[in-house]
């Protein structure tokens, strides 16, 4: 039965570098829940003017593009609004799911990316193992900074807002985690870390 590895973790842990590894380590059924959602705006059905029932407005271009600037916009410091566009997109996103994973029969293994699940109850008890690649907060700020060329002060405005992900990079526990993936050191390190991971634990 296949066996769903959720992989998270904070701006500039490296979560997307664990999963390139993974797949060349043969888990090559990947899903990124965070890509598949910007996806869904354009392609869902009715997703889209649902989202637009729910807050009273529009939310595309005389087009009909959608304008996800404006949506950001409305939802920010809202937290009404909010929930409820995730009470419409995340089921969306898990219908999306299950048929990705319809169309990877036979895997032993799929990786569902998500660098916010944890900080979302609506997935509380979601998936078989959830991963956490860690790394110390600078850490994670410089990588950030070079991997984007962004505003050092930008960078640290997002991850001041990963409010869990920064407890967590301080130690903190959370007994959702199953595995945490140190991801301070060299690529060599981390591909260690990943085949103890996958021979010995799962």
């Amino acid at each position: 039965m296949m066996k769903v590895l959720v992989v998270t973790g904070g701006i500039g842990s490296g979560k997307s570098e664990v999963c390139r590894i993974l797949r060349e380590s043969g888990v090559t059924a990947q899903y990124d829940a965070d890509t598949r959602v910007k996806e869904l705006y354009h392609r869902h059905p009715t997703l889209l003017s649902s989202i637009e029932s729910v807050l009273g407005m529009k939310l595309r271009d005389d087009d009909g593009s959608f304008l996800p600037a404006l949506m950001a916009e409305r939802i920010f410091n809202d937290r009404s609004a909010l929930q409820k566009v995730e009470n419409l997109v995340f089921p969306a996103l898990l219908e999306d799911f299950e048929e990705f994973k319809a169309s990877h029969e036979g895997e032993e293994y799929v990786v569902f990316e998500s660098a916010t699940i944890l900080e979302k109850d609506f997935f509380d008890g979601f998936g078989d193992f959830v991963i956490l690649v860690n790394a110390p907060f600078d850490v994670r700020l410089e990588r950030a900074c070079l991997r984007d060329g962004a505003d050092r002060d930008a960078v640290l405005r997002r991850m001041n807002n990963q409010r869990l992900m920064n407890l967590l990079s301080e130690g903190q526990k959370d007994p959702r985690v199953d595995f945490v993936i140190p991801n301070e050191g060299s690529r060599k390190d981390l591909e260690h870390n990943i085949k103890v991971l996958l021979t010995e634990n799962l």
